[in-house]
Protein backbone atom coordinates (compact mmCIF):
# COMPACT_ATOMS: atom_id res chain seq x y z
CA UNK A 1 0.00 0.00 0.00
CA UNK A 2 1.34 3.42 -0.97
CA UNK A 3 1.90 5.66 2.05
CA UNK A 4 0.40 9.13 2.19
CA UNK A 5 3.04 11.32 3.79
CA UNK A 6 2.08 14.96 4.35
CA UNK A 7 4.41 17.82 5.29
CA UNK A 8 2.92 20.18 7.86
CA UNK A 9 4.12 23.18 9.88
CA UNK A 10 3.37 24.46 13.38
CA UNK A 11 4.01 28.08 14.30
CA UNK A 12 5.09 28.66 17.89
CA UNK A 13 7.25 30.77 20.17
CA UNK A 14 9.10 27.52 20.91
CA UNK A 15 10.93 24.74 19.08
CA UNK A 16 8.73 21.66 19.51
CA UNK A 17 10.52 18.45 18.57
CA UNK A 18 8.03 16.15 20.35
CA UNK A 19 4.43 17.45 20.52
CA UNK A 20 2.60 16.06 23.55
CA UNK A 21 -0.66 14.18 23.15
CA UNK A 22 -3.38 15.71 25.34
CA UNK A 23 -1.59 19.04 25.79
CA UNK A 24 -2.97 22.40 24.71
CA UNK A 25 -6.03 24.53 25.27
CA UNK A 26 -9.51 23.01 25.58
CA UNK A 27 -11.21 25.92 23.84
CA UNK A 28 -9.45 25.72 20.48
CA UNK A 29 -11.44 25.42 17.24
CA UNK A 30 -11.57 21.62 17.32
CA UNK A 31 -10.75 21.03 20.97
CA UNK A 32 -7.46 19.71 22.31
CA UNK A 33 -4.99 18.87 19.56
CA UNK A 34 -1.82 19.92 17.77
CA UNK A 35 -2.69 22.64 15.26
CA UNK A 36 -0.66 22.79 12.05
CA UNK A 37 -0.88 23.98 8.44
CA UNK A 38 0.50 22.87 5.10
CA UNK A 39 1.43 26.50 4.37
CA UNK A 40 4.84 27.43 5.79
CA UNK A 41 4.21 31.17 5.42
CA UNK A 42 1.01 30.93 7.46
CA UNK A 43 2.84 28.95 10.13
CA UNK A 44 5.40 31.75 10.33
CA UNK A 45 2.63 34.30 10.78
CA UNK A 46 0.97 32.18 13.47
CA UNK A 47 4.34 31.89 15.25
CA UNK A 48 4.32 35.65 15.87
CA UNK A 49 1.17 36.41 17.82
CA UNK A 50 2.92 38.96 20.05
CA UNK A 51 6.07 41.06 20.01
CA UNK A 52 8.44 38.10 20.16
CA UNK A 53 10.23 36.07 17.52
CA UNK A 54 9.07 32.53 16.89
CA UNK A 55 9.68 29.28 15.04
CA UNK A 56 8.07 27.40 12.19
CA UNK A 57 8.38 23.74 13.17
CA UNK A 58 8.29 21.29 10.25
CA UNK A 59 6.90 17.75 10.53
CA UNK A 60 6.03 14.81 8.33
CA UNK A 61 3.11 12.52 9.07
CA UNK A 62 2.11 9.27 7.42
CA UNK A 63 -1.66 9.53 6.99
CA UNK A 64 -2.12 5.96 5.78
CA UNK A 65 -4.98 4.23 7.65
CA UNK A 66 -5.87 7.43 9.49
CA UNK A 67 -9.47 8.43 10.18
CA UNK A 68 -9.51 11.91 8.61
CA UNK A 69 -12.32 14.43 8.84
CA UNK A 70 -11.80 16.87 5.96
CA UNK A 71 -14.39 19.62 6.35
CA UNK A 72 -13.58 20.91 2.86
CA UNK A 73 -14.98 17.73 1.27
CA UNK A 74 -18.20 18.15 -0.71
CA UNK A 75 -20.27 16.09 1.74
CA UNK A 76 -19.87 18.77 4.39
CA UNK A 77 -21.11 22.36 4.52
CA UNK A 78 -19.97 25.53 6.23
CA UNK A 79 -22.49 24.77 8.98
CA UNK A 80 -20.69 21.54 9.93
CA UNK A 81 -17.58 23.61 10.56
CA UNK A 82 -19.59 26.19 12.48
CA UNK A 83 -21.23 23.56 14.70
CA UNK A 84 -17.79 22.22 15.66
CA UNK A 85 -16.57 25.73 16.37
CA UNK A 86 -19.57 26.41 18.60
CA UNK A 87 -19.01 23.14 20.43
CA UNK A 88 -15.40 23.99 21.28
CA UNK A 89 -15.00 27.77 21.42
CA UNK A 90 -16.67 30.14 23.89
CA UNK A 91 -19.57 31.54 21.90
CA UNK A 92 -21.43 34.42 23.57
CA UNK A 93 -25.21 34.47 23.15
CA UNK A 94 -26.67 37.96 22.71
CA UNK A 95 -30.11 37.42 21.16
CA UNK A 96 -32.91 34.79 21.22
CA UNK A 97 -32.08 33.95 17.60
CA UNK A 98 -28.43 33.23 18.42
CA UNK A 99 -29.46 31.11 21.40
CA UNK A 100 -31.83 29.01 19.29
CA UNK A 101 -29.29 29.00 16.44
CA UNK A 102 -26.54 27.51 18.59
CA UNK A 103 -28.90 24.79 19.78
CA UNK A 104 -30.14 24.04 16.25
CA UNK A 105 -26.65 23.87 14.74
CA UNK A 106 -25.43 21.62 17.54
CA UNK A 107 -28.37 19.22 17.19
CA UNK A 108 -28.36 19.02 13.38
CA UNK A 109 -24.86 19.78 12.07
CA UNK A 110 -22.37 18.68 14.73
CA UNK A 111 -20.08 15.85 13.56
CA UNK A 112 -18.82 13.35 16.17
CA UNK A 113 -15.01 13.53 16.33
CA UNK A 114 -14.27 11.09 19.16
CA UNK A 115 -12.77 8.52 16.77
CA UNK A 116 -11.12 10.98 14.38
CA UNK A 117 -7.32 10.99 14.08
CA UNK A 118 -6.88 14.18 12.02
CA UNK A 119 -9.18 17.12 11.24
CA UNK A 120 -8.69 19.43 8.24
CA UNK A 121 -10.68 22.66 8.16
CA UNK A 122 -10.82 26.42 8.52
CA UNK A 123 -8.81 28.19 11.20
CA UNK A 124 -10.93 30.67 13.16
CA UNK A 125 -8.64 33.67 13.46
CA UNK A 126 -10.16 36.73 15.12
CA UNK A 127 -11.75 37.91 11.89
CA UNK A 128 -13.15 34.46 11.00
CA UNK A 129 -14.62 34.15 14.49
CA UNK A 130 -16.25 37.56 14.05
CA UNK A 131 -17.84 36.42 10.76
CA UNK A 132 -19.13 33.23 12.43
CA UNK A 133 -20.72 35.18 15.28
CA UNK A 134 -22.33 37.57 12.80
CA UNK A 135 -24.03 34.65 11.06
CA UNK A 136 -25.31 33.10 14.31
CA UNK A 137 -26.62 36.53 15.33
CA UNK A 138 -28.63 36.64 12.07
CA UNK A 139 -26.62 39.56 10.68
CA UNK A 140 -25.34 37.84 7.52
CA UNK A 141 -26.55 35.01 5.28
CA UNK A 142 -24.96 31.63 4.59
CA UNK A 143 -23.67 32.93 1.26
CA UNK A 144 -22.07 35.93 2.95
CA UNK A 145 -20.48 33.65 5.55
CA UNK A 146 -19.03 31.36 2.87
CA UNK A 147 -17.66 34.38 1.02
CA UNK A 148 -16.13 35.80 4.20
CA UNK A 149 -14.37 32.54 5.03
CA UNK A 150 -12.39 32.73 1.77
CA UNK A 151 -11.15 36.29 2.23
CA UNK A 152 -7.38 36.79 2.18
CA UNK A 153 -6.83 33.03 2.59
CA UNK A 154 -6.59 33.26 6.37
CA UNK A 155 -5.88 29.59 6.39
CA UNK A 156 -6.84 25.97 6.68
CA UNK A 157 -5.36 23.90 9.46
CA UNK A 158 -4.44 20.29 9.95
CA UNK A 159 -5.19 19.24 13.52
CA UNK A 160 -3.55 16.16 15.02
CA UNK A 161 -6.12 14.71 17.42
CA UNK A 162 -5.51 11.07 18.37
CA UNK A 163 -2.62 9.32 20.10
CA UNK A 164 -2.23 7.21 16.95
CA UNK A 165 -1.71 10.37 14.87
CA UNK A 166 0.73 11.86 17.40
CA UNK A 167 2.79 8.68 17.24
CA UNK A 168 3.11 9.10 13.45
CA UNK A 169 4.27 12.72 13.69
CA UNK A 170 7.98 13.09 12.84
CA UNK A 171 9.91 16.30 13.51
CA UNK A 172 12.04 17.39 10.53
CA UNK A 173 13.48 20.83 11.29
CA UNK A 174 12.62 24.34 12.40
CA UNK A 175 13.04 27.77 10.88
CA UNK A 176 13.46 30.91 12.97
CA UNK A 177 10.80 33.58 12.35
CA UNK A 178 11.44 37.31 12.60
CA UNK A 179 8.57 38.97 14.46
CA UNK A 180 9.28 42.33 12.82
CA UNK A 181 8.41 40.83 9.43
CA UNK A 182 5.73 38.24 10.16
CA UNK A 183 3.65 39.86 12.88
CA UNK A 184 2.94 42.74 10.50
CA UNK A 185 2.03 40.23 7.76
CA UNK A 186 -0.39 38.50 10.12
CA UNK A 187 -2.05 41.79 11.09
CA UNK A 188 -2.23 42.92 7.47
CA UNK A 189 -3.90 39.67 6.35
CA UNK A 190 -6.52 39.96 9.08
CA UNK A 191 -7.16 43.66 8.50
CA UNK A 192 -7.55 43.17 4.74
CA UNK A 193 -10.06 40.37 5.35
CA UNK A 194 -12.14 42.63 7.60
CA UNK A 195 -11.98 45.48 5.09
CA UNK A 196 -13.07 43.31 2.16
CA UNK A 197 -15.84 41.80 4.27
CA UNK A 198 -17.12 45.23 5.33
CA UNK A 199 -17.29 46.33 1.68
CA UNK A 200 -19.07 43.12 0.64
CA UNK A 201 -21.52 43.15 3.57
CA UNK A 202 -22.84 46.57 2.53
CA UNK A 203 -24.74 44.76 -0.22
CA UNK A 204 -27.38 43.17 1.99
CA UNK A 205 -28.34 39.66 0.87
CA UNK A 206 -32.09 40.17 1.31
CA UNK A 207 -32.93 36.93 -0.48
CA UNK A 208 -30.30 34.87 1.30
CA UNK A 209 -30.62 32.09 3.86
CA UNK A 210 -30.18 33.49 7.36
CA UNK A 211 -29.96 31.77 10.75
CA UNK A 212 -33.61 32.45 11.51
CA UNK A 213 -34.63 30.92 8.14
CA UNK A 214 -32.62 27.79 8.87
CA UNK A 215 -34.38 27.34 12.20
CA UNK A 216 -37.90 28.08 10.93
CA UNK A 217 -37.61 25.95 7.79
CA UNK A 218 -35.77 23.06 9.43
CA UNK A 219 -32.85 23.25 6.99
CA UNK A 220 -30.54 20.22 7.14
CA UNK A 221 -27.14 19.34 5.70
CA UNK A 222 -28.53 17.99 2.41
CA UNK A 223 -30.24 21.28 1.53
CA UNK A 224 -28.87 22.47 -1.84
CA UNK A 225 -28.88 26.09 -0.64
CA UNK A 226 -25.95 25.23 1.63
CA UNK A 227 -23.78 23.96 -1.22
Amino acid sequence: MRTKVKTIWHGSENIIEKPLYGAGKIYNDYGVGFYCTENKELAKEWACSSNTDGYANQYEIDMTDMQILNLTDSEYTILNWLALLINNRKFGVSTPVSSHGIQYLTENFLIPIENIDIIIGYRADDSYFTFAKAFVNNEISVEQLKYAMKLCKLGEQVVIKSRKAFDKLCFVQYEAVDNAEYYSKRKSRDENARKQYAEYAQNNDVDGLFMVDIIRKGVLNDDLRLR
